[in-house]
């Protein structure tokens, strides 16, 4: 799975977060939201080790995310644009009062369900292609997170690769057996309608004989 890991942050409070992988994600995510200065608008990146952590800013909104950095930007930036539109439309204005972890029953399924989207449809990255909305990407920096926290802050990233796995193998086999059904289901109508055509058939058989026993026959 490409995007490992997301949240949705009002300032440094945690308004609602998911993680697809047995990680420290979070922890090392509350750093980077105490860390990151000012208040303007931003698109930043941040790496560690071979996992990147984008970051969206936007009217006092921030959408977070972790992703495998083979990932790229693009698709990332595309999730974070989507998450943060999602959430302002959902929420309005109680985004600024709410409390911590306020929406997180509710939304952290849209978070799922996205990052799963994103992840493995390649329509995700077609359609933002097509949109051409994400060419500010392009000129945002991917920095080492030693910028932004200091070095005896900094946690080490740790991913369980295991867990990804097995929601990959997971995923497979929710795949496999779904196309198992379709099949099923199909060769069921086929064989429900090969019944239904001989029954008409032998019924258009059994109506000519019939009549044909009926017929009067001719005295000449």
């Amino acid at each position: 799975m490409a995007i490992l890991y997301a949240l949705v942050a009002r300032g440094s409070v945690m308004l609602a977060e998911f993680t697809a992988a047995s990680t420290n994600a979070s922890a090392i995510a509350r750093q980077i939201l105490d860390k990151i200065p000012g208040d303007n608008d931003i698109n930043v990146s941040y790496s560690q080790d071979r996992y990147i952590f984008h970051v969206k800013r936007t009217d006092g909104l921030t959408v977070l995310c972790m992703a495998d950095e083979s990932a790229g930007r693009r698709i990332p930036f595309a999730f974070l644009e989507d998450i943060h539109q999602r959430f302002v439309r959902t929420y309005g204005r109680a985004i600024f009062s709410a409390l911590p972890y306020g929406m997180n029953d509710e939304f952290s399924r849209v978070l799922s369900q996205q990052m799963e989207y994103y992840s493995s449809d390649p329509n995700a990255d077609r359609i933002n292609r097509l949109k051409g909305e994400m060419g500010q990407v392009r000129n945002v920096m991917i920095e080492n997170i030693d910028k932004v926290l200091e070095r005896g802050d900094r946690l080490e990233l740790l991913v369980d690769k295991t867990a990804n796995m097995q929601g990959n193998t997971f995923r497979f086999r929710k795949q496999t057996r779904r196309l198992r059904n379709t099949v099923w289901w199909r060769n069921v109508k086929l064989t429900g309608a090969l019944i239904i055509l001989i029954l008409i058939i032998i019924y258009v058989v059994l109506a000519f004989v019939c009549h044909g026993i009926t017929l009067p026959t001719c005295i000449k």
